[in-house]
């Protein structure tokens, strides 16, 4: 496991499986904010680093969506520490195992029924900010897929919205609807945020000026 400190208010933690895999912890006034709780053997390690923080306790934990490598600690974690946790209300259903995940021949249940709150969605069907956070709904990789944006630090958690590699904005791995991907993708150039940082790849810096050839790539 490896932790780095990517912004003033926001740490990783990555493990590999083949792939690297990274979550995100969110300091704040009160606490701690997990966005994703990637792989099962990353629990001890997100503890960890909590506790190596001294910022308070977990607070709660908000997902991009409820694959098995955004939700395997949840378990554990939540035995520890029994905080709410935040999925877009189209991502609940799929990730207990109500409807099958796109591409999916059956459903497959990743998380315990009833453990998932939706994200609080305002009267012109933005999300409501939650924490330090402003989530943005980016279907595609999966039909409840959903990116933070940490405004003070200007830094966009985007999830499987995107791969990386060598700081370059690739299209993600094993998207059901890339399309849709595709259109969600122009949040970046909404927010044009300095850092954006992805599951299974690294840091991008910038990222809308590569969208012209992030585009290009992706209509292959």
């Amino acid at each position: 496991m490896k932790f780095q400190q990517i912004s003033k208010h926001i740490w990783s933690v990555r493990a590999w499986m083949i792939i690297p895999c990274h979550v995100w912890l969110v300091v704040e006034e009160e606490g701690i904010t997990l966005v994703d709780a990637g792989v099962p053997w990353m629990a001890g390690s997100i503890q960890k680093l909590i506790d190596r923080l001294g910022a308070g306790p977990l607070r709660r934990i908000v997902l991009t969506h409820g694959h098995p490598d955004h939700v395997g600690s949840i378990k554990k974690i939540v035995q520890a520490s029994p905080v709410p946790i935040y999925a877009h209300r189209l991502e609940i259903p799929y990730a207990e195992g109500d409807l099958p995940y796109p591409g999916k021949s059956k459903p497959a249940p990743q998380v315990a029924k009833g453990l998932l709150r939706p994200l609080t969605e305002l009267a012109d069907g933005e999300i409501a900010s939650i924490g330090a956070l402003r989530p943005f709904f980016t279907p595609g990789h999966s039909p409840g897929h959903v990116v933070y944006y940490h405004e003070q630090d200007d830094v966009l958690l985007t999830g499987d919205l995107f791969n990386s590699k060598r700081g370059k904005l690739l299209p993600p791995r094993f998207t059901p609807n890339p399309d849709e991907a595709r259109r969600s993708a122009r949040i970046v150039e909404t927010l044009k945020p300095h850092r954006l940082e992805v599951c299974h790849g690294d840091t991008v810096y910038r990222p809308a000026e590569q969208m012209d050839d992030f585009f290009k790539i992706a209509k292959r």
